[in-house]
């Protein structure tokens, strides 16, 4: 996953967090609707927002191993 596609999934956890601090629960016509768990949408957001952090840094480079002759 590239760095656009990266903040363009936060930008969506973020919309998701702010809806969830807004209201967690609602009804509709007699059905009640919960939202999704706030700790795990706050886990992902932080999870983002370090492989963001990583790749707009440059990030650690990962060695292929050396098959000496």
């Amino acid at each position: 996953m590239g760095l656009a596609d990266l903040q363009a999934t936060l930008a969506k956890y973020v919309t998701a967090r702010d809806a969830i601090l807004t209201s967690q629960s609602y009804s509709i016509n007699g059905r009640s609707v919960t939202r999704a768990d706030l700790g795990e949408i706050e886990s992902q957001i932080s999870i983002l927002e370090s492989r963001i952090g990583r790749l707009t840094r440059g990030g650690p480079s990962i060695k292929s191993p050396s098959l000496g002759a």
